[in-house]
């Protein structure tokens, strides 16, 4: 099959590399270049976005625990291939026994629009090829699972890997089968989710993992998998290089992975989650507008649209001294130093924070916003339409 150039607007047919300069990844942050949040979140015992973007964390579970873990921006990475960043998930507690409902993974969900050049529900779907680089000093049989989010009882299918030398890096392909009874919504929800699977309980195995399109059943999200990543405070797992292919290809014709630059990336990133902030000292580019009792802040305008509108959170600092607060704002007579603000008008574009106590300003007056001066205390203001 001739090769295929994965643009931002679809799919152009083509043959060769020479096809392909511009093509983007339809998984976003494939090389964990781009680590908004943290590039290393220690103690983890509950799932969620900890550092890498755009990639979720999954330790599932109701009773016991499934291990604490380590989660960073690593260095180590496959040689000569022209990749700077692994994601690293590091065992630091063991649990020998994993919980009957437990799970450990990292998951990728890619925006249903996004997954309009597969033609899934239609005569022509196509194949996948899911490719990567993983390392770890666990050997054996994983699984990857993938979701169909808008298919009828979300319908998944497992492709099984296995890592066979142990602490060295291996590229996997994967061969996903079309699915011409499921189309992908054209909207900006959930479309595809890929499951790294690192780990289950009892609930999970014991069946066979589906190899064809087939609605979900628990036991065999990980079936003929008996790995436990919580299982030793040695354990590690990093992956980089994930690429998503229209058809079918194999490990001697697979397209080469398609770097981008890192303000590409991270503005495809950035339509998901932005930050604002989190730098003892700095401004945050901020006008703040008062009244007699209340400053109102912004607006705090997104670098590009983001998907959805966005929740806010914001993280302020202890008090409203100058040692103690998260933000600060300068005006003609003084500055007003408060612990954190409150947001409101949130949109796909922009949101507008404000404080109503502690206002020293006239009516009317003007300043700007900055980042209290204390480490221990400095403000972020945090805006996130993740999947």
């Amino acid at each position: 099959m001739a090769f295929s150039k994965i643009a931002s607007g679809g799919v152009d047919g083509g043959v060769g590399d020479s096809l392909r300069p511009n093509a983007k990844n339809i998984i976003i942050n494939s090389d964990m270049a781009v680590a908004q949040r943290s590039t290393s979140a220690t103690g983890l015992t509950s799932g969620g976005y900890k550092s890498i973007d755009r990639f979720t964390t999954t330790l599932y579970y109701t009773s016991s625990n499934v291990g604490t873990f380590t989660q960073s921006q690593s260095t180590d990475v496959p040689t000569g291939y022209g990749f700077r960043n692994s994601l690293k998930m590091d065992c630091t507690t063991a649990q020998t026994s994993l919980p009957a409902d437990g799970q450990i993974a990292i998951r990728h969900t890619i925006e249903a629009q996004n997954m309009n050049p597969f033609k899934f529900g239609t005569s022509n779907a196509e194949k996948m090829t899911l490719a990567f680089w993983v390392k770890s000093n666990l050997t054996g049989t994983y699984n990857v699972s993938m979701y169909h989010q808008d298919g009828s009882s979300t319908p998944q299918v497992n492709s099984q890997y296995s890592i066979s030398s142990a602490n060295t890096w291996e590229k996997k392909v994967l061969v996903i089968p079309a699915d011409t009874s499921n189309a992908f919504n054209d909207d900006n929800g959930q479309g595809l989710s890929i499951d790294w699977i690192m780990g289950t309980g009892s609930t999970y195995t014991g069946g066979t993992a589906p190899t064809s399109w087939s609605s979900f059943v628990n036991n065999t999200f990980n079936g003929g998998s008996t790995i436990n990543m919580a299982s030793s405070t040695s354990n590690e797992w990093l992956i980089t290089g994930i690429q998503l292919e229209v058809g079918e290809y194999s490990a001697s014709n697979l397209p080469p992975f398609q770097h981008e630059s890192f303000g590409d990336n991270l503005i495809r990133c950035q339509r998901y989650y932005n930050i604002f902030g989190n730098n003892t000292g700095k401004p945050m580019g901020m006008a703040a507008f008062y009244n007699s009792t209340a400053a109102f802040v912004g607006p705090l305008v997104y670098p590009v649209e983001m998907r959805s509108s966005p929740t806010i959170t914001i993280t302020g600092g202890s008090g409203d001294a100058y040692e103690t607060s998260g933000f600060a704002l300068n005006h003609s007579a003084s500055n007003d130093w408060f612990q954190t603000f409150s947001s409101t008008k949130t949109s796909t574009k922009e949101c507008q924070v404000y404080v109503d106590s502690g206002v020293s300003a006239a009516d009317g007056d003007a300043g700007r916003c900055k980042i209290g001066d204390s480490e221990a205390n400095k403000g972020k203001v945090e805006a996130s339409a993740e999947l």
